[in-house]
């Protein structure tokens, strides 16, 4: 009994003097570390250098100032990377490191960013204004503090580019990759336009009713205050739907490069449609068929003819690990991990192939699951060290399964059932047609080879690449 007091009593004291250092070791001077006193450290630090402890681990502390809004280690390097073909161009397109993609929400700082032109507004949200007017009754004008008093909403969405997995940025890559650039993988450089984020905001359905909706109002013309003027025409139906004015991003003020102080987040619809620098929403009751609406996002058909207001994203999934930049060590048990995400619903199913197809296996989906946003799906693998080729199809809750490359230019290919159209006449078109620029969804197909790298197979292997 006594010996039992006395060595909690010891384990007490021992850790009260732990918790000391802990807390109270660290003196600042002017709202910096002492690196000179902290305990551990031999000779103290000198600038930002590592210096290793008694334990041979290197410290670098950090001063107050940095913990005010915090860093990452300097053993984390994983960044956003320049768009492939956009290297000294008039436009900004940073793109998501999907293969160290963790979970499902990206960190602020990994979240893509496509602008059209080299300008990243910083507006003063004290004077930013959002206007509703048109076929309203009371047309209103909004301060940023007036909106944030409306009930709010937190909700986990993904945002996509339309041009996302489009083949022109699998051109783009090759032809850079050939020039030598040598920062860019496959994956990031095709498939990086998307990411996924928990946005809080007003919806839009509240602003509307404050408003008044007048009752031939059909459509809603968005447009927000940017150099690059972009306005997009949306149905009032999906404007009252789930549609909200986000001014919050993964728990902290939306980042300027995603629109800040508001932008309109518009789930499960392609990027565009989520208009960055909100500054007005006018009802009308017709689209207004805007230049982009016509010629930039529609999808070309064999006829001739292009469909528009083409903005719903179908069910898509992607392996993240293994991928393109990694390399397995050897033969053995690995997890396979990637994403799922479709613009309708939730992902509701994830199979996995690791023989080319052959066979479809179904992968553990991480709860909980969202609506319109990104789900995590793993999956157990013991690789015999033999070439092949892995894969991953996803299933919403409708049902709607993601298409290989193939079944996706017949559906573009021919709206009639029935019609039988040669696969090779089918992926020249594709190749040739804006269809391969919007709105793709194929499987995506790596090879994984016996020395453990791994490549792309899907569009390494459309017959006309050898052009590039």
């Amino acid at each position: 009994m006594n010996s039992k007091k006395s060595d909690r009593r010891a384990f007490l004291k021992r850790g009260a003097a732990l918790a000391g250092l802990a807390v109270g070791s660290i003196p600042f001077a002017k709202g910096k570390a002492l690196a000179s006193v902290t305990p551990g450290l031999i000779n103290g630090g000198i600038g930002n250098t590592p210096i290793p402890n008694k334990l041979g681990v290197a410290t670098d502390e950090p001063t107050i100032q940095d913990l005010l809004y915090g860093g990452r280690s300097s053993y984390e390097t994983t960044v956003r990377m320049p768009a492939t073909g956009t290297r000294g161009a008039t436009a900004l397109r940073n793109l998501t490191p999907l293969q160290d993609t963790i979970g499902v929400i990206t960190p602020a700082s990994y979240h893509y960013i496509v602008m059209h032109d080299n300008h990243i507004p910083n507006i003063d949200p004290s004077k930013h204004i959002l206007t509703i007017f048109g076929m309203v009754d009371r047309p209103t004008t909004f301060t940023v503090e007036e909106i944030k008093r409306f009930p709010s909403v937190s909700r986990v969405h993904f945002l996509e580019c339309t041009g996302n997995s489009g083949l022109m940025h699998f051109k783009a890559y090759a032809h850079d990759k050939k020039a030598g650039r040598t920062d860019m993988t496959m994956i990031q450089a095709v498939h990086g336009r998307t990411s996924t984020s928990e946005w809080t905001g007003v919806p839009l359905s509240l602003l509307l009713k404050e408003v008044g909706v007048q009752k031939q109002a059909s459509w809603c013309i968005s447009q927000g205050q940017s150099t690059e003027g972009r306005a997009r025409s949306m149905t009032l139906a999906k404007a009252m739907d789930d549609v909200f004015v986000a001014y919050g991003q993964n728990g902290e003020a939306l980042r300027r490069e995603q629109g800040y102080p508001l932008r309109l987040l518009v789930p499960g619809f392609q990027g565009t449609f989520n208009i960055k620098y909100l500054s007005s929403i006018k009802l009308v009751d017709k689209p207004y068929y805007l230049e982009a609406e016509v010629i930039g996002y529609t999808n070309l058909k064999p006829d001739g003819k292009a469909s528009w207001y083409e903005s719903q994203v179908g069910p898509k999934s992607l392996i993240t690990f293994p991928s393109d930049p990694h390399k397995l060590p050897g033969r053995g048990l690995y997890e396979i991990s990637g994403i799922a995400w479709c613009g309708r619903g939730k992902i509701a199913r994830v199979e996995v192939s690791t023989d080319n197809g052959r066979t479809w296996k179904d992968a553990n989906l991480q709860q909980p699951i969202f609506t319109k946003s990104w789900t995590r799906f793993r999956h157990p693998w013991n690789w015999d060290g033999a070439e092949t080729v892995i894969m991953s199809r996803c299933t919403n809750e409708y049902g709607d399964i993601q298409p290989t490359l193939l079944e996706l230019a017949g559906l573009w290919g021919s709206e009639r059932p029935g019609i039988h159209i040669p696969a090779e006449k089918v992926l020249s078109f594709w190749e040739t047609a804006s269809i391969s620029e919007f709105l793709n969804n194929p499987i995506q197909l790596w090879r994984v080879k016996p020395d453990g790298s791994v490549e792309d197979a899907t569009y390494s292997q459309l017959p006309n690449l050898s052009a590039l």
